[in-house]
């Protein structure tokens, strides 16, 4: 289409191109648009009217490749438009016109004749984006609209403040999401799975809730405090620090963020039970274990806490006592041989405790209790249990 500026072009009845009739409109008696036919170099355009044939202005013909298309970044965008696309090619020169579908861009700049930058008009759906020069229209290359992306849950919904867990996001629209972040910071890694799933490695965070955005071509979509950072337990002290082979006995974990425990290991064996009894404190049934120690360690979404000793003790034996028997009015001592004493906490003389000294792992002195003569059963505890019992004869005096 030429505009042709002037006077006098009222009732005019024919506008050439050099010796050829174009089509034309009478807008005003000072203006005329016509669509240039074919034709070649420079040729000159008149007017003719009742009046005569006006002087000639110069019009040159082109010889311009058609355009071609080759890629699109990016290639979709919101149904709102604004989107600025970088189009590539070859013929760009020259280019007139960028339209999407029917619908010319909202402006665009032709950067080289290779590449043109077009920003995108509202539309919806997917349409061809095509550049017009003077050599022609070019191919069409598909550009899709996206509506704005909508999160509706997070799963799991918290985790280590360390980061690195997969969480998988739910919605709409999540077709070509372009990031998610948590509280501002990027995710690791983004999976699209489908247009309504998304899988994301959480990053790494000080502990709290944050909001949870997603981006797409179409929008952004953020569920506020939608994940909540949660920080690693971390054990100070148990006790008691020992306990028998079977188990079975309650130890108490004391320390921090132990509120959302999940496990409660001995070395890599579970916990028969424990309680939670605050966010500082845990009780635990010890399992049954080898003698030695092991690492005691609490888990929770936030991860595993540092580990705390504790010792599995094998059950005092008794060998042999030294004297075996004595007056029945006590006040003596006896020595115990064996093995397992170190932690002794109990040793009872027919049934009754007396005081001891621990000399070693394999020795104790203990005092005799008075009572009747006779056999007693001697037995030292530990928290490693009950040894089995040795026997002390209590002797009367002599009688005349």
């Amino acid at each position: 289409m030429v505009t042709l500026s002037g006077s006098g072009f009222t009732g005019a009845t024919a506008v050439r191109f050099g010796s050829v009739s174009a089509s034309f409109t009478v807008n005003s008696s000072s203006q005329i648009t016509a669509t240039a036919p074919a034709g070649t170099g420079t040729v000159q355009v008149t007017v003719t009217t009742s009046g005569g044939t006006s002087n000639g202005v110069p019009f040159t013909y082109v010889s311009s490749p058609v355009p071609v298309l080759t890629a699109l970044a990016p290639n979709s965008g919101p149904t709102a438009g604004g989107t600025t696309v970088t189009l590539t090619g070859t013929g760009l020169a020259s280019t007139t016109a960028v339209q999407f579908g029917g619908t010319p861009a909202t402006s665009f700049t032709v950067v080289s004749d290779t590449h043109v930058t077009a920003v995108a008009p509202p539309g919806t759906g997917t349409v061809q984006v095509t550049v017009t020069t003077p050599g022609g229209i070019s191919n069409g290359l598909s550009y899709s609209y996206s509506g704005a992306p909508t999160l509706s849950g997070i799963t799991p919904n918290q985790g280590s403040t360390a980061g690195g867990n997969t969480v998988t996001l739910t919605g709409t629209q999540l077709t070509g999401a372009t990031s998610v972040t948590f509280g501002g910071t990027p995710a690791t890694s983004v999976t699209v799975l489908s247009a309504t799933q998304i899988t994301a490695v959480v990053p790494a965070s000080t502990a709290g809730p944050v909001d949870v955005t997603v981006t797409t071509p179409g929008g952004s979509s953020t569920l506020p405090k939608a994940y909540f950072y949660v920080s690693a337990p971390v054990l100070a002290g148990v006790a008691p620090l020992s306990g028998p082979l079977s188990g079975g006995n309650t130890v108490t974990l004391t320390g921090t963020h132990l509120i959302e425990a999940t496990a409660v290991r001995f070395g890599a064996t579970p916990a028969t039970s424990f309680t939670v009894v605050s966010d500082t404190q845990i009780t635990a049934v010890a399992p049954a274990g080898a003698a030695g120690l092991v690492g005691i360690t609490v888990t929770t979404v936030g991860g595993t806490s540092n580990s705390v000793s504790y010792t599995y003790l094998a059950a005092p034996v008794i060998t042999t006592l030294v004297p075996t028997q004595g007056p029945a009015s006590g006040g003596t001592t006896v020595t115990l041989t064996g093995s397992n004493f170190a932690q002794t906490t109990t040793v009872l003389f027919g049934g009754a405790p007396t005081s001891f000294t621990v000399v070693s792992d394999t020795h104790l002195v203990a005092d005799v209790l008075p009572g009747p003569a006779g056999p007693v059963n001697v037995t030292v505890t530990t928290p490693g249990g009950t040894s089995a019992p040795a026997v002390y004869t209590r002797v009367g005096p002599p009688g005349i």
